[in-house]
């Protein structure tokens, strides 16, 4: 057994997208190579809805997948594929954009917005197929509960218990951990997989640290991630998934693998061609 060191600790940034929507960046543009497959995570905490009101109108997304996941809070959407709805307490919409979509999202006032969302990338191979979307309800998603924790497995599986979704094209563990105070937790993740975890609330121990929330842990190389809670408890969601090692060239929510890929996806957004499946 190889614990996992820490190999970095971030905070992010706070930064203002869509439509003027303040957000940390936790990772992002410059993180690419360390949190492969893992492309950008944008955290959502505040009691303000100023913060987040104006919301996320209609944009293009090709070659990802992204994953919004809240705690507190509403979001509605809709999308190019006629899809449309509202993502609240403890609900999960994980979006395929592969060969082409268009949505919006607007989250609505709210005593408290508490979430994320996660954007992974896509292998070359399945970046123009057929997109796709799934509705992930609360009642969806297993909860393991254990003594002093709790852990929501919203992709992957955990102790024997799967959850609702892996992804269908990069296998990814997702899970939303809460520990009571002074707790320890492990979970064994294969070696050559990415790992991180971002930590919404309370403080945990690993390698030696302690690392407070609002703060993101990528781990290095080991089999075995080993940690505990602070005195105040924690909760934190994980990420892990094997690196597809691939080229990147980014514009916004358009993400490919070569500089003329990405050429004709402005194009096509130009030209109104940019849907290829409805």
């Amino acid at each position: 057994m190889r614990e996992r060191p820490i190999k970095r600790i971030t905070g992010g940034a706070v930064q203002y997208d869509g439509a003027g929507v303040k957000l940390v960046r936790v990772i992002g543009y410059n993180d690419t190579k360390e949190f492969d497959p893992f492309l950008m995570l944008d955290a959502f905490d505040s009691e303000d809805s100023e913060d987040y009101v104006k919301g996320f109108p209609w944009h293009p997304h090709r070659g990802i997948e992204t994953v919004t996941y809240l705690i507190e809070g509403e979001i509605e959407h809709g999308d190019s594929l006629g899809n449309s709805g509202s993502i609240n307490e403890g609900c999960c919409q994980w979006m395929t954009g592969e060969s082409g979509i268009i949505h919006q999202e607007m989250p609505q006032i709210s005593d408290y917005m508490l979430g994320c969302q996660l954007w992974i990338n896509l292998p070359k191979k399945d970046k123009i197929t057929e997109p796709a979307y799934r509705d992930i309800r609360k009642e969806q998603i297993p909860v393991v509960k254990k003594a002093k924790s709790e852990v929501k497995i919203i992709s992957g599986s955990y102790s024997g218990t799967r959850g609702p979704e892996e992804g269908d094209y990069v296998k990814t563990t997702y899970l939303d951990v809460k520990l009571e105070a002074n707790q320890a937790w492990s979970l064994e993740v294969p070696s050559e997989n990415t790992l991180f975890l971002y930590i919404v609330e309370g403080s945990l121990h690993t390698d030696g640290e302690e690392v407070p929330y609002h703060r993101a842990v990528l781990f290095g190389e080991g089999d075995t991630l080993s940690l505990s809670s602070g005195k105040a408890g924690v909760r934190f969601f994980l990420y892990a998934a094997k690196p597809l090692k691939e080229p990147i060239v980014w514009a916004g929510p358009i993400v490919m693998n070569t500089h003329e890929e990405l050429r004709i996806a402005r194009q096509e957004l130009q030209e109104g061609t940019f849907i290829k499946h409805k």
